[in-house]
């Protein structure tokens, strides 16, 4: 099949800003992974983001949008096309060689029980602006189908896993917003869903006490104690014994109840409800992985790592410790989908999302 060269393009649950990634692909074989970057979102734009998280949590029409909605929409929309321009001039990039830019958007609600999903970003306006084939809305058509529209990388993570010759089975763990895990064994399909909450509720906790996006590197729950009581008992919802696949919303545990506890208690305690809500997803798989490797920006928490090697009991090593991108790898796997969406291979499956059977998706908007 033909080699494509593609642009992916990723703002993840935790609106930190947007990750921008070149590869070449077939959409079965990855033939190279190119040069990556990063356009953080300003503190206005992350302001207006969560404006409008608070503002979706009504919206019962995934293509409505309210004066608030559509202007976080063209901003986001902006802010994606400046980080390709950006992306082209910085590693002089020819734009004649690019085939598809894949855009993701930016989630503002996900709710696959009731077949509703909303990413904003203008797929059509973001061709025109860059003069590039653009796909876009790729969790739509798997939630109408009665998937859960995520996640939607595991097909990467398999392509990716190819080269790799640690044993099997391996488990590929992202940790944004939301946490999920791809399981990969030889001569299976992929299994995935979502463990639970990511960064979310540890973000959403520094934020709210110290005005802090984030715990940096997990330096504020290394100097706290979790509090095992609050652990078990997030870890009591039904969520978490729930036969896969399932996805969440990033509201689902953005807010734990850590109010009682002290600023460095109560980031241990988050922390360890994401650990431990990952090693229960491990007993869910249908054998325990000889390997976690961890993406995403959890990844750079080593108390994070800490707590989940020791609760998960097996090997963690992060994706760059294998030689993976680790910032990159979402990017990555939406530039990847976007090449399969514009060859019409499906993108999601019955053990990934629960869809009936393997279903392509993704809008194609052309300049």
């Amino acid at each position: 099949m033909t080699m494509l060269t593609a642009i992916g393009l990723m703002s993840g649950t935790s609106m930190d800003g947007v990750d921008v990634a070149l590869i070449e692909s077939d959409g079965e074989r990855i033939e190279r992974l190119g040069p990556a970057g990063y356009r953080p979102y300003s503190r206005e734009e992350r302001n207006l983001l969560r404006t409008a998280l608070v503002e979706a949590v009504g919206m019962t029409d995934r293509d409505a949008r309210t004066p608030l909605m559509a202007e976080t929409e063209k901003t986001i929309t902006g802010v994606h096309a400046e980080a390709v321009e950006a992306f082209l001039a910085d590693n002089k990039i020819d734009r004649s060689q690019i085939a598809i830019v894949g855009f993701h958007g930016q989630t503002v609600l996900h709710k696959p029980e009731a077949r509703l999903t909303v990413q904003i970003g203008d797929g059509a306006m973001l061709a025109r602006k860059l003069a590039l084939p653009v796909a876009y809305d790729f969790r739509a058509a798997d939630t109408a189908a009665g998937g859960q529209g995520a996640p939607l990388v595991p097909v990467f993570h398999r392509a990716l896993a190819e080269s790799f010759t640690e044993a099997r089975p391996l488990a590929v763990l992202n940790i944004g917003g939301v946490a999920n895990i791809t399981y990969l064994d030889d001569g299976s399909d992929p299994i995935a869903f979502d463990t639970g909450p990511g960064n979310a509720p540890i973000d959403d906790l520094m934020r709210a006490r110290n005005g802090h996006t984030h715990d940096a590197e997990g330096g504020f729950a290394a100097k706290g104690k979790a509090d095992e009581n609050i652990v078990a008992q997030i870890l009591s919802n039904p969520f978490f014994a729930k036969t896969p696949p399932k996805s969440l919303d990033r509201a689902a545990f953005a807010r734990l109840p850590l109010d009682q506890l002290g600023l460095e208690d109560a980031a241990a305690t988050a922390t360890a409800v994401v650990a431990a809500s990952i090693a229960k997803a491990l007993a869910l798989l249908p054998k325990k992985p000889a390997m976690l490797i961890v993406a995403g920006g959890g990844a750079r928490n080593a108390t994070l790592l800490d707590m989940l090697r020791k609760r998960a009991n097996v090997p963690v090593k992060t994706a760059n410790e294998i030689g993976w991108t680790g910032d990159a790898l979402e990017a990555q796997a939406f530039a990847f989908l976007a090449i399969r969406s514009l060859k019409g291979l499906p993108i999601t499956f019955p053990a990934t999302t629960g869809v009936a059977k393997p279903l392509t998706g993704g809008v194609i908007a052309r300049p």
